[in-house]
């Protein structure tokens, strides 16, 4: 990889995470040393971007598992796998939305639950090898989606990206912003467009930092250009990420994802969403099944600590919204890219999957 950072680490049994609320002004690490800290870093949006998110909660269930080890030498498992199971619970209320929070919570219980452990000792240490695994299987999981997503990119394309989904918001390289990454490496002679991506700036702050790390041409947009450089033909291909997917190939993303798939929708322009298989919810039929974070007014009315809206003024603020199956061309994932009939091909997608 070439990032100039680090997006998380487990070392010294605490967990470093690169502190987002504060970029790109400084480079801050947030330290971690038990899952409360893990559960406020998420909340708070230490670290955010579904595939971050879940290796952060893996690594919480580990600190978790330390904490209550005690309770396995006084009472035995199974009050310590309640325990944790509640600790679990508590990470997974977070934030509801992104579904790699849920099934990296799952996936350390079930490696938990799997073996016949023989001490506590042993159970710390496969549950470390299991989040370092989530996190090492991420980068390569991303590795593979932008060697495949490179495909879609033509030569000297224009590309619009909204939020952030580079390494930022994954345990490495990026899922989106991997595709892009991986086009310009390879030698394509693309431009970039990164929205703003109100109201938290994901694409101002953190997308145009990476970017400029990256040395990728670019320009950074406010939210509502984006629609007159799509009418006016000068994108491409929309390129973003995604948070959860339902089984019918609705996307739930960030907040102002469906308005550019409408626009993209009308005036013909290729829309593209990039995930980890991990991200597709197979039990939802569609994205009306998803719940959608709100979250506080504050970060519409003082989006940087200056209030710019009249005191007590009310404020409707969701995190994400749902776009439509019909909006999108491909979803581009580690193990291809999955085109319309959407529902047929993911059904598909989850017998392999499920099944490997």
């Amino acid at each position: 990889m070439d990032e100039r950072f680090i997006t998380l680490e487990y070392k010294d049994d605490a967990l470093y995470l690169l502190d987002q609320r504060v970029l790109p002004n400084e480079q801050v690490t947030f330290i971690c040393k038990d899952y409360r800290e893990v559960e406020f870093a998420i909340r708070d949006m230490v670290v955010r971007g579904a595939p971050a998110i879940g290796a952060v909660a893996a690594y919480g269930v580990l600190l978790a598992a330390k904490e209550l080890a005690p309770i396995h030498a006084k009472l035995g498992r199974k009050e310590f796998r309640k325990e944790l199971g509640s600790a679990c619970d508590f990470l997974d209320a977070s934030r509801p939305t992104a579904v790699n929070l849920h099934w990296a919570l799952q996936r350390m219980l079930r490696r938990l639950d799997g073996a016949d452990w023989k001490s506590m000792d042993e159970i710390l240490d496969g549950l470390k090898r299991e989040a370092d695994a989530i996190r090492s299987e991420d980068i390569a999981t991303n590795k593979a989606m932008s060697r495949i997503g490179n495909e879609i990119v033509p030569p000297k394309a224009t590309i619009l990206t909204h939020c952030n989904t580079g390494a930022l918001a994954t345990a490495g390289w990026g899922t989106a912003l991997g595709v892009i990454k991986e086009a310009f490496y390879s030698g394509k002679d693309i431009f970039v467009y990164a929205d703003e991506t109100r109201p938290r700036l994901q694409g101002a702050r953190l997308t145009a930092w990476e970017l400029t790390q990256a040395g990728i041409p670019s320009k950074l947009i406010a939210d509502s250009v984006a629609a007159t450089l799509i009418r006016d033909r000068k994108i491409d291909l929309v390129i973003l990420g995604g948070d959860r997917v339902a089984a019918n190939g609705d996307v739930c993303n960030k907040i102002g994802t469906f308005m550019l798939s409408a626009l993209c929708k009308l005036y013909g322009v290729p829309f593209y969403s990039v995930v980890p298989v991990s991200t597709i919810d197979f039990s939802i039929t569609s994205g009306a099944e998803i719940p959608i974070e709100e979250r506080d007014a504050s970060e519409v009315t003082s989006p940087t600590g200056v209030p710019v809206a009249p005191e007590g003024m009310a404020v409707y603020n969701p995190a994400f919204d749902v776009t439509p199956h019909e909006h999108i061309t491909g979803i581009i994932t580690e193990r291809g890219i999955i085109y319309p009939p959407f529902d047929m091909h993911i059904a598909h997608l989850r017998s392999e999957y499920e099944g490997r």
